[in-house]
């Protein structure tokens, strides 16, 4: 049975995982294989032919809170109830949200909030890629796709795991997953895994029940709308939010953009006067800025110039919202120093992959 080429897509034959794997373990692979079956399907990533991911749609969350509670046993930074955090901010509502693979999102910030270090998402994300690689060798039947560009391009990465090691590792029954690294040196993994001391922060609370730890992390407060700026503020918990600024004229495309972000996360503001916005920034000091090209009085080119000429915000993101990219345009985004484009129109996966590129 002759499984077929990489680039090849057809529903319900008969499947080879083994060789499916070892087609992407070229220099010259980059990108995401998604196996799809009757009970679900599985993604896998990889760069230049190493593994930087994988996921089983079925099993996303579960598998990373149960290793997460094995770290939080010897990484002494993650604190109580992470997975009710974790659960408040990137479970809630998934259902209804075209977020891509918000399981790595939740391990991003993990890591910006230091409960735990990149090398030891490291050690994470090879623990959650031995699981989903040993369901995926016994698949029989389903389609895949190979697909060159995915969400994951431009969000950080942690590791690049050697993909013929984990699957022997994977084919050893006798040893149990979360004794072994097969990608990563022992010696390096009983160094990373050595506890770190714990931020300063007050003694800990007695662990809340699920209803009320969520009850208190999802809490809102008002928003306010005077003289076209409106701003919403998140509470926190023991953990970092960002301020995004956006300047549009349209009302409707600033709502649009402060619905697509998590509040838990993300205080968001926006702003309709371009002229209004300036002080607005300098006292916010925002840790990113939005800002529309075509607006009246000062165009988004003519607002970014500005703002590098200020010394505060010479390495602050921002970022062009247009439906413009022609060569012209980025070269002129490029001369007054923007950071990058967000092309109108964009999705919410389109916004969070821009965000998580440019300050995480």
């Amino acid at each position: 049975m002759k499984t077929l080429p990489i680039s090849r897509y057809r529903f319900f034959q008969k499947l080879q995982p083994l060789s499916l794997l070892k087609k992407i373990t070229g220099r010259s692979v980059t990108g995401c294989l998604q196996v799809f079956s009757t009970s679900g399907s599985w993604s896998i990533y990889v760069d230049e032919g190493k593994l930087i991911y994988a996921c089983y749609s079925e099993k996303m969350f579960e598998p990373l809170y149960r290793n997460l509670q094995k770290l939080s046993q010897q990484i002494s930074t993650l604190p109580r109830g992470i997975h009710e955090q974790l659960q408040a901010i990137f479970e809630t509502g998934i259902e209804n949200q075209a977020i891509p693979n918000p399981d790595y999102l939740a391990i991003c910030w993990l890591v910006t909030q230091k409960y735990i270090s990149p090398s030891q998402a490291a050690i994470l994300i090879e623990q959650l890629a031995l699981e989903v690689l040993e369901s995926f060798l016994g698949l029989e039947e389903g389609s895949y796709e190979f697909i060159p560009e995915s969400f994951l391009d431009d969000m950080p990465k942690f590791c690049h795991l050697n993909l013929r090691l984990l699957v022997e590792q994977c084919q050893k029954p006798s040893l149990h997953t979360e004794n072994v690294y097969s990608s990563l040196e022992l010696s390096q993994r009983s160094q990373l895994l050595r506890p770190t001391q714990p931020r300063t922060q007050p003694k800990p609370e007695a662990p809340a029940s699920r209803t009320e730890s969520s009850q208190r992390f999802l809490s809102q407060q008002n928003s306010a709308v005077d003289s076209g700026y409106q701003q919403t503020s998140a509470t926190s918990i023991n953990k970092k939010t960002y301020t995004i600024f956006c300047i549009d004229d349209s009302p409707a495309i600033l709502n649009v953009i402060k619905n697509f972000l998590d509040e838990q996360i993300f205080t968001f503001i926006g702003v309709t006067d371009s002229l209004k916005a300036l002080m607005e920034i300098l006292r916010t000091k925002p840790d990113m800025i939005l800002l529309n090209v075509d607006m009246p009085n000062l165009n988004g080119y003519e607002l970014c110039s500005l703002l590098r000429k200020h010394s505060h915000f010479k390495n602050t993101p921002v970022i062009m919202v247009t439906g413009k990219i022609r060569l012209i345009d980025r070269a002129r985004a490029k001369l007054v120093g923007a950071s990058g484009y967000l092309k109108k129109p964009f999705t919410q996966g389109d916004l969070l992959k821009t965000v998580f590129q440019h300050i995480v």
